[in-house]
């Protein structure tokens, strides 16, 4: 895997998500109780042995830089390496104008490491994969793209980029968000949606970058200028990987090979964290054969405090993560995420929430389904979750009625 270049394209604004991506790119979102979004793929590929990253940067990137600078650092004397490469106006006065132009912009760096095979991948999903099995796929049956893909109904085909293949799943066509999508050829009730995951040949994707820079009328994606110009190029050899044959070490829930979520909703966002905290999550991050790696800060462990049921005072988390220096004095936590350094206090209670670090929770609130970003003091008796008038008159509330409360926001 050493003749193999990843670049991970990370300058997506995530206005979807917004408050929580108004001060951070979408990658740099944390999730989980005590990791960012970009640690998923970044855990994928260190943990399949590719090891030669550059990370493509580009909106509001600095804490998404921190955290990489922080959390990231391989071994150089083995010539591994996780680098951000932020948008330098290479070739003109002018940002990165889509995922195909930021690469063809770092062209630079796959001239430099000359790779066989180059990894092309989003920062922004929710999934284990062994890219290695992708990788020898590609290899296999000598293609000059392998396009990722997943499994869905074909009701829900119109929210993705849809692929037609063959019995051998060489590419015959891609509809991007179509109406009538088309079915697998040995399952009509689902079709193939492609993940934003591609494997080149490394020739073949400098060529095709090249020719798409040349043209005034693309929008520089890949999805739309790339993947569909090679697919109806004849001489071109493109192929899709099944995503959902994908197999993880030591992974128990067999229903997790199919799991894959693009947070890009704050819908999209909350379900996939409820996903983590039930009994027998859909998605498991207590695998020590495959772990997601981060950057780990030097808090205490967490600590739950007060035993007074009769006054109704008892410290209590349950189908709950409670990340490392929380402390849970008398507070009841159910079926929620807390990231680092919260504190709840006595007789409140938190439900089908995420709470960022450093939030606290005052005396006798009541949160429920309600994320709340960083360094947020909630006072104590407020209620958020259960007046979606009131919610939506000081804060961010989705159509399914979760609130998101803004990094630091100063109650009145």
């Amino acid at each position: 895997m050493d003749n193999v270049l990843v670049m991970i394209l990370a300058g997506g604004k995530g206005t979807r998500l917004r408050p929580l991506t108004t001060e951070r790119a979408k990658p740099a979102v944390p999730f989980g109780g005590r990791y960012r979004i970009i640690d998923f793929v970044l855990s994928n590929f260190v943990n399949s042995g590719l090891y030669q990253i550059k990370v493509l940067t580009q909106y509001k990137s600095d804490s998404l830089n921190i955290h990489l600078s922080r959390g990231w650092r391989l071994d150089e004397f083995l010539g591994h390496y996780v680098d951000t490469v932020p948008a330098q106006q290479r070739r003109g006065p002018h940002w990165f104008a889509g995922s195909a132009d930021a690469v063809y912009q770092s062209l630079n760096h796959i001239e430099d490491a000359d790779p066989e095979d180059i990894c092309v991948f989003g920062a922004d999903h929710i999934y284990h994969m062994d890219v290695r099995q992708m990788v020898r796929f590609h290899r296999d049956v000598r293609a000059d793209l392998t396009v990722a893909a997943i499994p869905v109904p074909i009701d829900e085909g119109f929210q993705f980029g849809i692929l037609q293949v063959d019995d051998d799943y060489r590419i015959l066509g891609f509809e991007e968000k179509p109406d009538d999508p088309k079915p697998l050829p040995d399952n009509p009730d689902y079709c193939l949606a492609s993940m934003g995951n591609y494997i080149f040949r490394a020739n073949s994707l400098v060529s095709q970058v090249r020719r798409d820079a040349d043209n005034p009328d693309s929008d520089h994606d890949f999805g739309k200028n790339i993947v569909s110009h090679m697919v109806d190029d004849p001489d071109t050899r493109t192929y899709v990987y099944d995503f959902s044959k994908n197999t993880i070490p030591g992974q128990a829930n067999i229903d997790e090979t199919n799991y894959w979520r693009d947070v890009g909703t704050i819908k999209a966002y909350w379900e996939a964290s409820m996903d983590l905290v039930s009994v027998n999550p859909e998605f498991d991050l207590y695998n020590s054969r495959w772990p997601i790696r981060s950057h780990y800060e030097h808090f205490p462990p967490a600590k739950f405090v007060h035993d007074d049921p009769d006054a109704n005072r008892v410290g209590s988390a349950v189908d709950s993560i409670v990340a490392e220096g929380c402390i849970v004095s008398g507070g009841t936590i159910r079926n929620s995420v807390l990231f680092p350094r919260c504190r709840i206090n006595s007789f409140s209670s938190i439900e089908d929430s995420i709470l960022f670090q450093g939030v606290e929770v005052g005396r006798r609130a009541r949160i429920r389904r309600t994320i709340i970003d960083k360094d947020v003091a909630i006072p104590p008796d407020t209620i958020v979750g259960y007046d979606r008038d009131e919610d939506e008159r000081r804060f961010t509330v989705s159509e399914e009625g979760i609130v998101v409360i803004p990094k630091g926001y100063q109650f009145d």
